[in-house]
């Protein structure tokens, strides 16, 4: 057994330098790795690139970096619920390239799989595919995508173990398995850690071998991105 273990979000972040390219999971706030995001906050690294589905909102998850000036480029497929985003990207001070969400997953994948390219509908015809290769399947016009290359994917998963076998709880599914595959190194905080043999290897979503370190996470917050209730009659 190849214990993957270590003590805390520092441990894990150890070795991210200025300038590296992140990937991280989640799917608007759920699933997002929370304790990392946080330790890189303390540790102040900045000029990174993020690869995320979302930027956070103010005060919380990626919102957190942008405040801090941390994120030279944000590439995303969402990003309607940060102020602080969005003045970031009206100034100039941040570098932001907007991907549809099916792309968005798929380039993930394909790093993942270790294909160098992926072949899309989306964006043909648009802004999207200024300066980029388009070919021709059976009469339809495809654009070629390459394949992210992450420094680090860093995920978040309901439970794990210690040769880093993750199961996600629902929504959480979306983002993480395909990052978790994607990265050169893939940390992975879990909100349980359990013995290694605990898990039933049939609800596995993502097998140790993509994931490099693995802790447990703390204090969890499940927040709620854009709150709506129906008026009292």
């Amino acid at each position: 057994m190849i214990n993957k273990v270590v003590a805390n979000a520092q441990e894990a972040i150890k070795d991210i330098e200025d300038g590296n390219t992140l990937m991280l999971g989640g799917f608007g706030l759920c699933g997002i790795p929370e304790n990392s995001i946080a330790e890189l906050v303390k540790k102040g690294v900045k000029n990174l690139t993020c690869i995320s589905n979302n930027a956070g909102v103010d005060g919380f998850g990626i919102g957190l970096m942008l405040e801090k000036k941390q994120v030279k480029k944000m590439i995303s497929s969402y990003v309607g619920e940060n102020a602080e985003f969005e003045r970031q990207l009206l100034s100039g001070e941040l570098e932001v390239e907007l991907i549809p969400q099916g792309t968005l997953a798929t380039r993930c994948m394909a790093a993942g799989y270790g294909m160098p390219a992926i072949f899309t509908p989306a964006g043909v015809g648009t802004e999207v595919a200024e300066g980029k290769e388009v070919r021709n399947f059976k009469g339809k016009d495809y654009l070629m995508e390459y394949a992210f290359e992450a420094d680090f994917a860093i995920v978040k998963a309901w439970k794990g173990d210690a040769e880093g076998n993750l199961i996600y709880k629902s929504t959480a599914r979306n983002f993480n398995p395909v990052m978790a595959m994607a990265g050169k190194i893939t940390i992975a905080e879990v909100e349980e850690l359990v013995e290694v043999g605990t898990l039933d290897p049939d609800k596995i979503h993502t097998p140790g071998i993509y994931v490099h370190r693995i802790f447990q996470g703390v204090d969890y917050q499940k927040r709620i991105e854009n709150k709506t209730v129906r008026a009292k009659k």
